[in-house]
């Protein structure tokens, strides 16, 4: 099979697709190749079903290891991109599922038949062409012969409505120019409008540029955020009075730190990039040490709220209100209600939390379970603190407690 032959077949659906990876970017990426007509391979070791409606769907097929390779004439990367403990890009799921590959393509052959591979995991400038392709060259593949490698950002914002997976742009950096073609036959099969870039590198930049573009200004946000608070000023007042100008700006909300897969992450897989050009970028530093900082700034407030009734943080009984990272969803990656409840032990507070999304969590090495928010439970509360307000919060409950409330979203206005 030529690349014009497998275009062709990706063009008409009638293309194999391999997903690796079936969390919240893989899962609905299998669906929607399966909802586009081609048949879908699933690869992940680390589930044993994926979820519905996918595990049912006709067209899908559940693999926990790399033997459905042979069948894939198109290949999608979707693994997480974590940070080591020492902040530092974790390439370790990168680099398993690519030997996963590299040793399904050595031991079958494949015979000749072209592969496309896509990589959709967010990492820094040069992944694609460093991390992903010599492991498919040592394995026998070439690239513009039998290999054709692409860049393809994911750019899932969970929990946000409105925006179909279908109807995000998607930004497409080829190897060379075929396996550009081929990735965006590809999404424009999925349905995904596409913008062709010059190579992998420009794609992978400019994914980290969105990323960190968002944590600059919440960085800058939250640093407003305590200045009003030491002069005395609303600053939700003050974001909202901004927010009128119709040009120029651009609404950020301040908050007790940021959470998630991509936006507190990405800042240092740039930074840890930059450093090995010999490049300083103090200004993404900056702004990744303001926010993650800020939950040391709601300890304070905790401590300021629990003064003004005479108690102390340690033996003071506190509600934490959401361990999300963000309201709707149950992912706790990076949040920042995790460092706040640790300091908060670490001082000697008795926390619990209430998360309808959320049944339990590790924060700082100790498991805690969510509680039914209740007359009882807040009756057990010296203080709440309010990290995360899901669409279900019964806030009247909160706001007719009597309890000196600290409320780091703005929730109750």
């Amino acid at each position: 099979m030529s690349n014009e032959v497998l275009k062709k077949s990706i063009e008409r659906g009638t293309a194999s697709v391999g997903v690796v990876g079936l969390g919240y970017v893989g899962a609905p990426l299998a669906e929607l190749a399966c909802m586009s007509g081609f048949q879908v391979e699933g690869i992940d070791p680390y589930i044993e079903s994926p979820p519905e409606p996918l595990s049912s769907h006709e067209r899908f097929r559940h693999t926990r290891d790399f033997e459905g390779v042979s069948r894939c004439d198109v290949l999608v990367l979707c693994v997480p991109t974590p940070l080591t403990a020492r902040e530092t890009p974790d390439m370790s799921y990168v680099e398993e599922a690519v030997r996963g590959v590299a040793g399904a393509v050595a031991s079958t052959g494949r015979g000749g038949r072209p592969l496309l591979v896509v990589l959709e995991s967010t990492s820094y400038p040069g992944t694609t062409r460093e991390v992903v392709l010599p492991p498919l060259e040592r394995a026998g593949m070439k690239p513009g012969n039998d290999l054709y490698l692409a860049y393809a950002p994911e750019r899932i914002d969970p929990g946000r409505s409105g925006h179909d997976l279908a109807e995000i742009p998607r930004v497409v950096g080829g190897i060379d120019a075929d396996s550009g073609d081929l990735a965006d036959a590809f999404y424009t099969r999925l349905g995904c409008a596409v913008h062709r870039a010059s190579s992998p590198e420009v794609a992978e930049m400019s994914k980290l540029l969105e990323n960190v573009f968002r944590a600059v200004n919440i960085a800058l946000v939250n640093e407003m955020s305590l200045l009003c608070r030491r002069m005395g000023i609303d600053v939700w007042q003050v974001v909202e009075a901004a927010a009128t100008k119709p040009f120029g700006f651009m609404s950020f909300k301040p908050g007790p730190g940021m959470g998630g897969h991509c936006i507190p992450v990405d800042p240092f897989y740039l930074a840890w990039r930059a450093k090995q050009y010999d490049f300083n970028p103090e200004f993404i530093e900056l702004a990744g040490k303001i926010n993650r900082r800020m939950p040391h700034h709601v300890l304070d407030w905790v401590a300021e709220a629990l003064d003004s009734t005479g108690k102390s943080i340690s033996g003071s009984r506190v509600l934490v209100i959401g361990v999300a990272y963000k309201e709707g969803v149950s992912d706790t990656r990076e949040s920042p209600a995790l460092k706040v409840i640790e300091l908060l032990a670490g001082r000697g507070a008795i926390v619990s939390y209430h998360d309808s999304l959320v049944p339990s969590v590790e924060a700082g090495g100790t498991a805690y379970s969510s509680r039914e928010l209740t007359e009882e439970t807040l009756g057990d509360a010296d203080c709440i603190l309010l990290m995360t307000a899901h669409p279900d919060l019964e806030l009247e409950m909160l706001r007719g407690s009597g309890l000196p409330l600290v409320d780091t979203r703005n929730a109750l206005g």
